[in-house]
């Protein structure tokens, strides 16, 4: 793992089970975290959060160490998982948008030329000073437990800024890369260096993995991701490398796409809940790690029923090291829904832990 002058804020982690399983070592125990694993679950986070703008909190260096270690105190999650939102790098380089309660991202002007294209104003490092900021507080909090940070994927935040908010179908994403790819990939060439520049600043101050959140991706076909996506992302990827951090790639109903995306550079490939993870081994093919898949509605089920289906996903994990992954870290399916009963989390993890 590179340590050298480039990264001076790098910890040494050498017993974390959840670098050991993205790396193809032997953890101390099966490593678990949850995506959205900070937030409106907790009511420790509604507290502090009370009338404090969602961007604003992930401006404020104080705020998002406190937030994003409060599951680590209350689960005893094997990582950290930087509280930010995959549109603070857009925000931070000048974009007009807000994140609006109930919707998500709304975009003042979202892009609809290559005029617009090329007057999108490109990030600049510190520009996400308080990101940075909030990095160097939390890799003196932690201790042994790693830190991961996090962007949205050229894709996902295109799709944000051409759709102007969250989209269903993603018509007019779609009709732009089918009736001008020029600009098209134009647009995810710049969007690809704000998420590099993003994803070294959080490096350069000490994060210990990263993920690449492809939300949108399932929306497309196969060929449509090899054509307009794959080379972008694997550019990231590639840009990134040079850290030595286990690198995560993770999209929601990307089940079709799952090849593809393990082709993309990625380490770890995240697995929703809608395909098992040993048939979730095959299609991504040998030599990486899994990420996944508790179905995150299943939280909601009774205790019976949640630790039937973590031994299940365990289960299929554990074929999907014998098929050929080189490990399992154990995750839901997508993100913590905001009213899931946080004991069940606590209990959760302990199970994992000890299967």
């Amino acid at each position: 793992m590179t340590t050298g002058a480039q990264y001076p804020y790098r910890r040494m982690l050498p017993q974390a089970p959840l670098l050991a399983a993205a790396t193809g070592r032997t953890p101390a125990h099966r490593p678990v975290w949850f995506m959205r694993q900070a937030g409106r679950s907790l009511p420790e986070y509604r507290e502090i959060r009370a009338g404090i703008g969602m961007l604003e909190s992930c401006f404020n260096p104080e705020l998002v160490c406190e937030i994003t270690m409060q599951p680590v105190r209350r689960h005893g999650v094997d990582a950290a998982i930087l509280f930010s939102d995959i549109v603070v790098p857009l925000k931070a380089a000048g974009i007009d948008l807000d994140i609006v309660a109930g919707t998500g991202p709304v975009v003042a002007s979202p892009i609809r030329s290559a005029a617009d294209v090329t007057a999108l104003p490109r990030l600049r490092t510190e520009e996400v000073g308080a990101v940075t900021a909030a990095i160097s507080l939390l890799t003196k909090e932690l201790g042994e437990t790693p830190l991961i940070g996090f962007a949205g994927a050229p894709f996902t935040l295109a799709s944000y800024l051409v759709e102007g908010g969250p989209s269903r179908n993603h018509e007019r994403t779609k009709a732009l890369m089918h009736s001008d790819p020029q600009t098209w990939h134009a647009l995810l060439g710049s969007l690809a260096d704000t998420t590099i520049t993003f994803l070294k600043a959080q490096l350069h101050a000490g994060v210990d993995a990263v993920q690449l959140f492809d939300s949108w991706a399932g929306a497309l076909s196969l060929a449509e991701y090899r054509q307009f996506v794959l080379p972008h992302s694997e550019r990231v990827f590639a840009e990134v490398a040079e850290a030595g951090v286990p690198r995560i790639h993770f999209g929601v109903g990307t089940g079709e796409l799952l090849g593809a995306m393990g082709e993309a550079g990625a380490d770890v490939v995240g697995v929703d809940w809608r395909i098992p993870l040993d048939e979730a081994a095959r299609r991504v093919g040998p030599g990486k790690a899994l990420q996944g898949n508790l179905d995150p509605a299943v939280l909601f089920a009774g205790w019976n029923a949640v630790e039937r289906e973590v031994r299940r996903v365990a289960g299929e994990a554990d074929r999907a090291l014998a098929a050929g992954a080189i490990g399992h870290i154990f995750n839901l399916g997508h993100g913590v829904l905001p009213d899931t009963d946080p004991g069940v989390l606590t209990a959760a993890v302990e199970l994992v832990h000890s299967l």
